[in-house]
C-alpha cells in the first residue's frame, strides 16, 4: 500500500471516530434529559412535596445537584441513585422510576408510602443493586416473581411495613443478595428456609417480628457461613438452638429472643470468637450457662426472662468488651464473680428477680463507666461497693429486697448524677447522707424498712418527686420546702417538731403520710394549700389544738384522711362534711360536740370512736350518744303529738298507701332483690357495695352511667379495700342500649384474667340498676397524667421511659384481647382515660365465631378514639395533644396534622411533648413510637398493623444501644 493510501485510510478512521464520539455524546445527553424528566414526573406523582423544592430546573438546571439525587461519575447527568429517607413522601413508588435505566440505588425508607409492592416500576430498573423501602406502610403479599428485580440486587430492605402472606421462594433467586431484611411485617405463611440457605453471599438476615407458623429454628441457615447479623426474634420458633449454628463463625449479632425455645444454651454461643451481641430473652430456656467463655468480643448479653439455673461462670470475667449483662427473671443462684467488677467497659448489670447470694463485686464501677445496677429481689448481702459512681456516670441503683447492710457508701454520697435510689427492705444502718437530698437529678428515694438515721434538711431538691422512708430511725422535722415532691411516706420514724406553718412550698403533694412519729403543735391553716392531696395520714402523733375551719375541709381532692391517735380537740368543722372520703379515721382524740351531719353515714360508723362526740342520727349504727336538746327534740315532740291525734287516720291511710304502692310496683316491675355474680373469690357482700352508692362518692359521670369510689370498710388488719363501681340505672322504660352495654361488659371482663386489663370482681343487678364492681386504680388514669397538667392537683410530668412502659403494658392488654382470647375482643374506645390498664368495656364486643353471624357495624365510642375510618386524631402519648381538633374533619377522614413532622428527625419541635423533647438519648425511640402511631391510623385498613405487631414494635423500641441506657424499659 502506497503512502497516500495509508494517509487516506488514517483520515477515514479519524472521521469515523469523531462521528461515533459525537453520536455517543448526543445519546448521553438524551439519556440525561430523559432522567431529568423522569425525576420531575416522580415529583408530580408524589404531589410536589415541599421537601423536593430543589427539584426545579429554573432554580437548579443541573438535576445532579437536586436533593437526594446522585449521578454517574465523570459527568453526563445520568441518574444512578435516589436517596430520600424521612422526606414525608406519600403515595407509592412513582411509575416514572422505570425510566431511570441506570438507577443503582433507591432509598425511600421512613416515609409514608402505601399500596402494594411496586413490582412494575422496580422490575424495569435492570441495574438496581440497593433497594430500601423500610418503615413505610406498604401492604399485601410480595409478588411471586420478586426475582424480577435486578439480578445484581445486593441489598433488599422491606422491614417495618405491612406485607403479609408468605415470603415467596423466588426471593432466593436473587443470588447476589448480601442483605435481606424482612422483619416487622405481617407475614403469616411460610418462609423458604431451604431456598434462602442457598444465598451463599448473605451477610444480614432479619425475619423477626412476624407471625410465622410455629416451627423449629431452621437448621438450614447453618449453611449461611458469611452471616454477620441474624435477627429471628418473635417469630414463633420452638425447640432447641441448633448446634449446627456453630458454623456461623462470622456472626456479630445473634437474636432468637421472644420465642418459645427450650433446652439449654449451647456452648458454642459463648465460645464464639466474633459474637458481640446475644439476645435470647423471653423464651423457656433452662439449664446453666456454659462454663468456658472465650467470646472476647461479646458486648451485650441478654438471656433475661427464662428458666436458667446455676451461677454466673467465672469465665464471664474474661469478657473485656462486655457493656451490658442482663440475666433478670431467671433462677440463677450463687455469688457474682468478683472479676465482673474488673471489666473495663461494663455499664449496665440487670440481674434482679433471681436467687443470687453473697456480696457484690467490691470493685464494681471502679474500672468502667458504670451507669445502672439492678439487683433487686435476690439474697445478696454485705455492703454496697464503694466505687459504683467512680466514673461519675451512675444514674440508677435498684437494690431492694435483699440483705444488704452497713452504711451508705461514702463515695456514693457525692454521686450527683444519680436519679433513682431504691434500697428498701434491707438492713442498712447509720446516717443517711444529708447532701443526697440536694442531688440535682434525684427523683426517687425509696429507703423504707431499714435502720437509716439522720435528719431531713428543711429544703429538698425540687427534682425529688417520691420519698418513702417508713420504718427507719430518722429524726428532725418535716421539710418546709420540697416543691417537686408528690409522695412523702415517713411512717414510724422519730420525726418531731411542728408541721410547717407555711405549707405553700409543699403544694404538689398528693400523698402525705407520717403516722407513728412525734410531731407536735397544731394543724396549720395553710394545709388548705395542698389542693392536690389525695391521702393525708397524721395518726399516732402528738398533734393538738383544733382543726381550723377552712383548712382540711377545703382539700377537695382528698380521699383518705387519718387523724386518729392525736390530742386534737374542739368541734369538727362542718366544712369537712363536704369532703368525698373513701376512708376516714378521727378516733382516739378529744373532739367534742356533734359530728357534722354530712359525716353521719354508715361508712363512717367507726371513724369517731374514743372522743366526746355525739350524733343526731340515732340509727347511724354507731355507739355515739344522741345529741341532747335543740330543735330536733322539739320537732320530735310535735311529731309524737301529731301522730297520736291522727292514729286512726294513719291506719286507714296505710291501707290505701299499701294498695297504691302495690299497684305502682306492678306497673314498674319493681324488684327489690339483688343478684350478685362474682368472677373471683370476694370478701364483701352486695350490701357492702350498695351502702356506698352515694353522690359524695361519685368520681366520674359518663355517657352510660356514674362511677363511684367505695371503701369497703376495714379488714382484720385494718386495711380494707377500695373498689370502683360503675352504675347503670334504668328508668321505668328499660334502655336497651344500656342493657346491651352492661351485658357486653360483663361478658368480656368476666372471662378475662390479665394484669394489663382491669379486673372485674363481680356484677350486681336488679331490674332497677346494674352495677359493675372493678378493682380500683389508685393513681388514676393516663389522661390525668398527660392532659390535666395545667390544673390544680395535676401530677408530675411523665418521663419517656415511663410513657414507653405504659404504652407496652397497654399494647400487651390489647394484644391479648385481639389474639389471646378464645373469641377476639374489639374494644372500640381505647383512649388515655381508659389506661394504663385497659378499662371501660362498655363498647366491647366478642367477635362471632366462624359461621356465627353477629353485627358490630354500629359506630360507637368516644369521638376521636374510634377506628381510624370513623375518627379525627389520636391523643398521643408522644405529643400530649388532644385528639379532636376543630375544623380538621373532612368527610370523616383522618387528618393527621402532626404527620408531616414525624420523618424530619430531631429535634421534632412540632411533634414531641415539650416535657420529653430534651431527652436526647431517647429521641429516636420517640420518633419510632410516633411513626407507629401514624401507621396505626393509616387510611387503608389493610396497611394497619395488628396489635401483636404493634406490641412487638414497642418492645423493640425498648431495646436500645448501650450509649442510651437511660431509655431502657424492660
Amino acid at each position: 500500500m502506497s503512502r497516500s493510501d495509508t494517509s487516506c485510510l488514517s483520515l477515514l478512521l479519524v472521521v469515523l471516530f469523531l462521528l461515533l464520539v459525537t453520536g455517543g455524546c448526543r445519546s448521553q445527553r438524551a439519556a440525561a434529559a430523559g432522567d431529568r424528566e423522569a425525576l420531575l414526573a416522580a415529583k408530580r406523582e408524589w404531589g410536589t412535596p415541599p421537601q423536593l423544592a430543589s427539584w426545579d430546573p429554573a432554580a437548579a438546571p443541573d438535576h445532579c445537584n437536586w436533593t437526594g439525587v446522585t449521578c454517574a461519575t465523570g459527568g453526563g447527568g445520568v441518574v444512578t441513585g435516589i436517596t430520600l429517607p424521612r422526606f414525608n413522601l406519600t403515595g407509592t413508588v412513582p411509575a416514572a422510576v422505570r425510566a431511570l435505566k441506570s438507577l443503582a440505588r433507591l432509598d425511600l425508607s421512613y416515609n409514608n408510602l402505601t399500596g402494594a409492592f411496586p413490582a412494575a416500576a422496580l422490575h424495569a430498573c435492570a441495574g438496581l443493586r440497593f433497594l430500601d423501602l423500610s418503615n413505610n406502610q406498604f401492604s399485601g403479599p410480595l409478588p411471586r416473581d420478586i426475582d424480577g428485580l435486578s439480578p445484581a440486587m445486593e441489598h433488599l430492605n422491606l422491614s417495618v411495613n405491612g406485607f403479609d402472606g408468605e415470603v415467596p421462594p423466588a426471593v432466593a433467586r436473587l443470588t447476589a443478595l448480601k442483605s435481606l431484611l424482612l422483619d416487622t411485617n405481617r407475614f403469616t405463611g411460610a418462609y423458604p428456609a431451604a431456598e434462602i440457605s442457598n444465598l451463599a453471599g448473605l451477610e444480614i438476615l432479619t425475619l423477626a417480628d412476624n407471625a410465622f407458623p410455629p416451627a423449629p429454628v431452621p437448621v438450614e441457615f447453618a449453611k449461611l457461613t458469611n452471616l454477620t447479623y441474624l435477627l429471628m426474634d418473635n417469630m414463633n420458633l420452638i425447640g432447641d438452638i441448633p448446634e449446627a449454628f456453630s458454623s456461623l463463625t462470622e456472626l456479630t449479632v445473634f437474636s432468637l429472643a421472644s420465642n418459645k425455645l427450650t433446652g439449654s444454651i449451647p456452648a458454642w454461643v459463648l465460645q464464639h470468637t466474633n459474637l458481640q451481641k446475644i439476645y435470647l430473652f423471653t423464651n423457656n430456656l433452662s439449664g446453666e450457662l456454659p462454663r468456658n467463655v472465650t467470646a472476647m468480643r461479646l458486648v451485650e448479653f441478654d438471656v433475661s426472662t427464662n428458666q436458667l439455673t446455676g451461677d454466673i461462670p467465672e469465665a464471664f470475667g474474661d469478657l473485656k468488651n462486655l457493656t451490658f449483662l442482663s440475666l433478670y427473671k431467671n433462677k440463677f443462684t450463687g455469688a457474682i464473680p468478683a472479676t465482673i467488677g474488673l471489666l473495663p467497659r461494663l455499664r449496665d448489670i440487670r440481674i434482679q428477680d433471681n436467687q443470687f447470694s453473697g456480696e457484690l463485686p467490691p470493685e464494681l464501677g471502679k474500672h468502667s463507666p458504670f451507669a445502672n445496677l439492678d439487683v433487686g429481689n435476690n439474697n445478696l448481702s454485705g455492703r454496697l461497693p464503694e466505687w459504683l459512681c467512680a466514673s461519675g456516670t451512675l444514674y440508677n441503683i435498684d437494690a431492694f429486697n435483699n440483705n444488704f447492710s452497713g452504711e451508705f457508701p461514702a463515695k456514693l454520697s457525692d454521686c450527683v448524677t444519680i436519679n433513682n435510689l431504691m434500697f428498701y427492705n434491707n438492713r442498712f444502718s447509720c446516717d443517711f447522707p444529708a447532701k443526697v437530698w440536694s442531688f440535682p437529678e434525684l427523683t426517687t428515694v425509696m429507703i423504707q424498712n431499714n435502720s437509716f438515721t439522720g435528719t431531713l434538711p428543711s429544703e429538698i431538691s425540687s427534682k425529688i418527686s417520691r420519698i418513702e422512708m417508713g420504718n427507719d430511725i430518722f429524726s428532725g422535722s418535716v421539710p418546709t420546702s420540697a416543691t417537686g415532691l408528690l409522695t412523702f411516706l415517713a411512717e414510724n420514724n422519730r420525726l418531731a417538731g411542728e408541721l410547717p406553718p407555711d405549707m405553700s412550698k409543699l403544694s404538689n403533694l398528693t400523698d402525705f403520710s407520717v403516722p407513728g412519729n412525734r410531731i407536735t403543735g397544731s394543724i396549720p391553716t395553710s394545709i388548705k394549700l395542698l389542693q392536690k392531696l389525695n391521702s393525708l395520714n397524721l395518726s399516732g402523733n402528738k398533734i393538738s389544738g383544733t382543726i381550723p375551719p377552712g383548712s382540711i375541709g377545703l382539700l377537695r381532692a382528698l380521699t383518705i384522711l387519718d387523724l386518729s391517735g392525736n390530742e386534737l380537740a374542739g368541734d369538727i368543722p362542718p366544712d369537712m362534711g363536704q369532703l368525698h372520703l373513701s376512708s376516714l379515721n378521727m378516733s382516739l382524740n378529744q373532739f367534742t360536740g356533734e359530728v357534722p351531719p354530712l359525716l353521719q353515714i354508715p361508712a363512717y360508723s367507726r371513724s369517731f370512736l374514743g372522743n366526746h362526740l355525739c350524733a343526731s342520727a340515732a340509727d347511724w349504727g354507731t355507739n355515739l350518744p344522741t345529741c341532747p336538746g335543740g330543735a330536733r327534740d322539739e320537732l320530735s315532740r310535735v311529731l309524737i303529738i301529731l301522730f297520736s291525734l291522727l292514729g286512726g287516720a294513719v291506719l286507714i291511710g296505710c291501707v290505701g298507701v299499701a294498695w297504691l304502692l302495690f299497684r305502682r310496683r306492678k306497673e314498674s316491675h319493681e324488684v327489690t332483690d339483688w343478684k350478685m355474680t362474682s368472677f373471683t373469690p370476694l370478701d364483701f357482700t352486695e350490701s357492702d357495695v350498695l351502702r356506698g352508692i352515694r353522690e359524695e362518692n361519685v368520681i366520674v359521670s359518663g355517657g352510660s352511667g356514674k362511677v363511684y369510689r367505695i371503701h369497703l370498710g376495714r379488714d382484720e388488719e385494718g386495711g380494707g379495700r377500695m373498689v370502683a363501681v360503675k352504675r347503670i340505672w334504668n328508668s321505668r322504660k328499660v334502655d336497651e342500649k344500656l342493657d346491651k352495654e352492661f351485658e357486653s361488659e360483663m361478658k368480656v371482663l368476666g372471662s378475662i384474667r390479665r394484669n394489663n386489663i382491669v379486673k372485674l370482681l363481680c356484677c350486681i343487678s336488679s331490674q332497677d340498676a346494674k352495677l359493675l364492681v372493678y378493682e380500683y386504680m389508685e393513681n388514676g388514669s393516663l389522661d390525668r397524667w398527660l392532659h390535666h397538667r395545667d390544673r390544680e392537683g395535676a401530677p408530675a410530668p411523665l418521663d419517656w421511659p415511663t410513657r414507653l412502659a405504659i404504652a407496652v403494658d397497654a399494647a400487651r392488654g390489647l394484644s391479648y384481647m385481639h389474639h389471646g382470647c378464645a373469641q377476639p375482643v374489639v374494644h372500640r374506645d381505647v383512649k388515655s382515660s381508659n389506661m394504663p390498664k385497659v378499662a371501660d368495656f362498655g363498647l366491647a364486643r366478642m367477635l362471632a365465631k366462624a359461621g356465627e353471624p353477629e353485627s358490630v357495624s354500629a359506630i360507637g365510642g368516644t369521638f376521636g378514639y374510634m377506628p381510624p375510618a370513623h375518627m379525627l386524631i389520636w391523643r398521643r402519648i408522644v405529643c400530649r395533644i388532644r385528639v379532636q381538633v376543630k375544623g380538621e374533619r373532612e368527610g370523616g377522614r383522618l387528618q393527621l396534622r402532626r404527620r408531616p413532622a414525624y420523618q424530619e428527625g430531631p429535634p421534632f419541635d412540632d411533634v414531641a411533648d415539650v416535657e420529653i423533647r430534651d431527652d436526647t438519648a431517647c429521641l429516636q425511640d420517640v420518633l419510632s413510637v410516633f411513626t407507629l402511631g401514624v401507621i396505626c391510623t393509616g387510611e387503608e385498613p389493610q396497611a394497619r398493623p395488628s396489635m401483636k405487631d404493634v406490641l412487638q414494635q414497642l418492645i423493640r423500641c425498648c431495646r436500645v444501644p448501650a450509649e442510651a441506657e437511660t431509655c431502657r424499659v424492660e
